[in-house]
């Protein structure tokens, strides 16, 4: 049986039903094409990260810096969703750096030295993005005074509104999201600056998938955006397209990184 996991955007129940219902009539689709061992739920019983690497791996997305910096020739790129939100420019995407609204806080510049929330170093939008934003500030390689990691894109929403630290930087995907289904969570946050762009959290297969599989996966990806009965569950999850990147449009995001010091304590 493959495997199908896609849970990096799933954090409301509403996206989770709007999810399981793509996932379905993506699975009918694969189906009719002749695609055989098919689940019939995506297998949220392993942390996603995991799934990347398995071999029996159908379909699953991941963060494009994991992507570009460890798992390139080791999966193969299928597509990358087009997103209709704010920060979002066709595949490509930013983060929204944030800070409390009673906050003094008013552009990255004010950031130096104080105490910043990232999800995970790993991650592009909460870290990479992060400090490419606040790499031309700093001073020999430092800027902030302090990091925190907090596991998750909510976790850092969390440290700054509670004070535990005084900026983040939110996939705004995540932050799109989380306005809808959760708003209470951003009651205390505004919106400070936008970090620089790079392309957007691509869905993968596994590396040993042929190019007829990797044909099949996007001409159902395609097929959904075209599926009048899912004119729902798109909008939902904010899904408008699905674009075909290659490896060189995902190179940029780690020289991105190369380019930007690490997110450490210092501000001197």
């Amino acid at each position: 049986m493959h495997l199908v996991s896609i849970a990096m955007y799933v954090t409301s129940q509403p996206l989770e039903d709007a999810t399981a219902e793509l996932w379905s009539f993506l699975r009918r689709t694969l189906a009719q094409a002749g695609l055989e061992d098919l689940p019939e739920t995506r297998d949220q019983s392993i942390p996603y990260d995991e799934a990347w690497l398995r071999p029996d791996l159908l379909l699953s997305q991941t963060c494009g810096y994991p992507y570009v910096k460890n798992l390139r020739g080791k999966v193969r790129l299928v597509a990358t969703p087009v997103y209709d939100h704010p920060g979002c420019d066709g595949p490509s995407m930013c983060s929204f750096i944030i800070a409390r609204k009673d906050s003094p806080l008013r552009s990255p510049e004010d950031l130096r030295g104080t105490t910043a929330a990232i999800n995970s170093p790993e991650s592009n939008s909460g870290s990479n993005f992060f400090r490419a934003a606040v790499a031309p500030l700093a001073r020999n390689g430092r800027f902030f005074g302090r990091i925190i990691e907090t596991g998750s894109h909510g976790g850092s929403i969390a440290a700054v509104a509670e004070g535990r630290a005084d900026s983040a930087a939110i996939d705004c995907v995540t932050y799109a999201n989380i306005l809808r289904f959760d708003p209470d969570l951003l009651q205390d946050i505004r919106i400070i600056a936008e970090t620089p762009r790079g392309p957007g959290l691509p869905f993968i297969t596994s590396g040993d998938a042929s190019d007829e599989r990797v044909l099949l996966l996007r001409s159902a990806l395609h097929a959904a955006i075209k599926e009048p009965s899912l004119a729902a569950t798109l909008g939902t999850l904010g899904l408008v397209d699905f674009a075909v990147l290659s490896e060189a449009d995902y190179e940029p995001l780690l020289s991105l990184a190369g380019d930007a010091p690490p997110l450490r304590a210092g501000a001197d």
